[in-house]
């Protein structure tokens, strides 16, 4: 049964607000697959608790990882991974879901298996690109039965080892293809020789994640080639490690400043980070925004209006990016994310379709998107199961009364608590005596 339209709250004054988000989807994935594969029993402390971590988890258990939650030091339990045994078997079923970090991250696991694993998701993960997955495992000598499109369902028949050595894809759609092969690279054979064959590869700031996250570990990483990626074979270190807050899912309640012209804080935001979130401290001054980060706390205080901006690799936070542009004084660009035509839907369309059918003025270039100011009124803005295409609606219809967000469940993909944390913030007003918007 589809649920009722979210009405998302109108915010006719200014936020003060102090919001707590939740743990990195990107680094809580990553480091469960790493513990699948360690030499030790790790320990993830205050990680993700959303969908696509529940799949993730499950798929690691699937494929012969013990995971326990244990009591941890706040309100979310710590995960204990217990690795995979060696010349473990596994005959399995993984349901990816929506999750691009299950669909791509595993497959090169289930590689160094002995048996079977069929990948299959949602309806919308069947048209995401996966063609480099399959080529990569392929040319590692690894057997890979699909439909010859690239897409799922496939199955990897592993023999519990991958040789390694030099390999070559075209990661331009996603640099999670690139990632999904270092994670495991280490328990190669040869180790590996990862070489980008394309022209450009979107969002390196995640691949700089994955190589990081790799040495913290003890894996030798050379990635001093651009394009290039080399992994020495060798164990990786079982650790205890806390997991640091999302920050692009910290982006919606930070643009909430600027959609109200107020100021919303968030506590530990660490000082120096590979998330790609960590954008926002450069791209809300662009709008007019003051931005500051003092002992730990971000502030974003919104201006008297919001500028129009041209900004280039916005990456996973183009939606809230772009949900600011819509409501900006001036005319906005984004460039260089056409590889968000193949994330959990086209977001280029989508945004365009969903900015235009409330009133706006935005469409579609080949690598992004041009925004012009326009007068926006309520309406039905669809979130085509894509979590962050919700929350750009909510940004909206914090300026805009009488939006509604079609599907607000769909943030469970990485913050299931976003409606109440999104409530919450905007219950957060500022003093009596400070205007509100113009």
């Amino acid at each position: 049964m589809t649920s009722a339209p979210w009405p998302a709250p109108f915010a006719p004054t200014p936020l003060d607000a102090t919001v707590t988000i939740p743990a990195s989807k990107s680094l809580t994935n990553r480091y469960l697959v790493l513990a699948a594969v360690a030499d030790g029993v790790s320990r993830l402390r205050a990680p993700l608790q959303s969908r696509d971590s529940d799949l993730m988890i499950a798929a690691l258990r699937a494929l012969g990882a013990g995971i326990e939650e244990v009591p941890g030091a706040g309100s979310v339990p710590d995960l204990v991974v217990t690795p995979i045994p060696a010349g473990f078997t596994a005959t399995a079923e993984v349901d990816c879901g929506l999750a691009g970090t299950v669909m791509r991250f595993v497959p090169p696991l289930a590689a160094l298996l002995t048996g079977t694993v069929t990948f299959d998701g949602d309806p919308a993960a069947r048209v995401r690109p996966m063609a480099p997955i399959v080529a990569a495992l392929e040319g590692l000598g690894v057997r890979v039965e699909d439909g010859g499109d690239g897409l799922m369902p496939f199955t990897v028949h592993g023999t519990g080892t991958v040789r390694g050595g030099h390999l070559a894809i075209d990661a331009g759609g996603s640099s999670q293809f690139i990632s999904a092969i270092l994670l495991v690279a280490a328990r190669f054979d040869g180790g590996l020789h990862l070489e980008h064959s394309g022209t450009s590869v979107p969002s390196v700031d995640h691949i700089s994640m994955t190589v990081q996250v790799l040495r913290s570990l003890g894996v030798t990483v050379d990635d001093s080639t651009t394009n290039h990626w080399i992994v020495r074979p060798g164990p990786i270190a079982a650790f205890d490690v806390l997991l640091e807050q999302d920050l692009s899912n910290a982006g919606p309640f930070l643009a909430a400043a600027l959609a109200t012209r107020g100021t919303v804080r968030i506590p530990n935001w660490p000082l120096n980070t590979t998330q790609v979130g960590d954008k926002w401290r450069t791209i809300l001054p662009q709008f007019g925004a003051s931005v500051t980060l003092d002992d730990g706390v971000l502030s974003v205080t919104g201006g008297p209006e919001i500028l129009g901006v041209d900004i280039s690799d916005t990456s996973e936070l183009a939606p809230s990016t772009a949900a600011l542009c819509a409501l900006a004084s001036g005319p906005s660009r984004l460039r260089g994310i056409a590889h968000l035509r193949g994330h959990e839907t086209d977001r280029l369309a989508a945004l365009v379709a969903e900015i235009n059918a409330l009133g706006g003025d935005a469409v579609e270039t080949d690598d992004g998107l041009i925004i012009n100011p326009a007068p926006l009124h309520g309406g039905l803005f669809h979130s085509y199961e894509d979590h962050r295409m919700a929350t750009a609606g909510a940004i909206i219809g914090l300026a805009v009364p009488g939006v509604e967000v079609e599907d607000i469940a769909t943030t469970s993909k990485t913050m299931p608590a976003f409606p109440q944390l999104w409530a919450d913030m905007v219950a957060q007003t500022a003093p009596v005596g400070i205007s509100g918007r113009g």
